[in-house]
């Protein structure tokens, strides 16, 4: 049976009661799209769900205007790559759609002419990969704002070269993954060389991009680098913590990163509790003993934490309740010290 052009104003419940070309009444109501199985929400195995459950698209026809209606219905860009094999699996569900048409102007994939899939249909469920999704992360680093950058295309994670890398490229990364602004674009595999394909290559950002993948650059996979050139970046929203000063990692003046700059903790209000999420944090065991200046020094730069409370459940020293960062009624001879009890002071 042949559906042809069932259109409706919305996908939810607007059944669709007129004859089609074919004079058959169609319903139209309850139907929903998604992409299973892949990265994100904008690559994946099509499956549509209708009359209660959701179900496989197969086709051996599957092209980039049928693709198209699925990017633009998710609101995910334009499709960059279509897949009629099995690239994503095989879907759980029935097969509800079959030898997808579409013109490329829809706005949902059920305005399409298909065929209803109530024979086993040849071809195997279809995939799409959206311009929209071209995920992006950074590895490697002490937390997701910092590190090597790598983009996933095509089903793999590959890294971006340093050629022509900048804080405007590096700026686009920390925008899309919600780090605040870049304060370092770093060269050279300072986060460690990646593996895989180097996907990027001679990246041309421009302060209006909103994702890495609308720069210029060179085509997706063409390079002339190595892994050693994989570029990282450092966002503003990066936080470390580390204990300076010590006669090893595991004691000292407690300082944290943010905002591209190291600083201190007051030690306004800085109990055990606190001193025991950073031990903690650190994997350096327990928290033994709370310390001032005169073991290990004043802290230079800006005193980026003051009244510090952590709670019972807090496993990161700025997820405890404090200050606004870089407020405080401090100086650095209040600088707080912790020794943590994986190693011991006095030897």
């Amino acid at each position: 049976m042949r559906l042809n052009d069932c259109r409706i104003s919305s996908w939810r419940d607007h059944p669709c009661t007129h004859k089609n070309d074919a004079g058959v009444i169609c319903s139209a109501d309850h139907w929903h799209l998604r992409l299973a199985a892949g990265e994100g929400r904008c690559d994946g195995r099509v499956e549509v769900y209708h009359s209660g459950v959701w179900g496989r698209v197969t086709d051996d026809l599957w092209d980039f205007k049928d693709a198209d209606v699925v990017c633009r219905q998710l609101k995910c860009g334009s499709a960059v790559n279509v897949y009629n094999h099995g690239k994503y699996g095989i879907g759980k569900g029935p097969v509800i759609m079959s030898n997808v048409s579409c013109i490329g102007g829809e706005s949902y994939l059920w305005n399409c002419t298909f065929t209803q899939a109530d024979y086993l249909p040849f071809g195997g469920d279809v995939g799409v990969f959206c311009s929209d999704n071209v995920p992006v992360r950074l590895v490697n680093g002490a937390s997701r704002c910092a590190g090597r950058v790598e983009v996933y295309y095509n089903g793999i994670w590959g890294t971006v070269c340093d050629d022509a890398w900048d804080l405007i490229d590096a700026h686009i990364v920390c925008k899309e993954l919600n780090c605040g602004h870049a304060v370092n674009a770093t060269k050279s595999s300072w986060f460690g060389q990646g593996s895989g394909p180097i996907w990027m290559d001679n990246l041309k950002c421009a302060a209006n991009n909103s994702a890495l993948w609308q720069c210029p650059a060179r085509p997706w996979g063409e390079n002339d680098c190595i892994h050693k050139e994989d570029a990282g970046v450092i966002c503003s929203d990066h936080r470390e913590v580390r204990l300076a000063n010590g006669k090893n990692p595991c004691q000292g003046r407690l300082e944290v990163f943010f905002n591209g700059t190291w600083g201190t903790v007051c030690s306004d209000s800085f109990g055990m509790e606190n001193a025991q999420v950073v031990c903690s944090q650190l994997n350096c065991g327990s928290a033994k003993l709370i310390e001032n200046t005169a073991a290990f020094g004043e802290g230079t730069g800006p005193i980026w934490m003051d009244d510090v409370r952590c709670r019972l459940g807090d496993s990161l020293l700025w997820q405890c309740p404090s200050s606004a960062w870089g407020q405080h009624n401090c100086k650095h001879e209040e600088d707080v010290a912790i020794i943590c009890s994986v190693f011991t002071f006095y030897p």
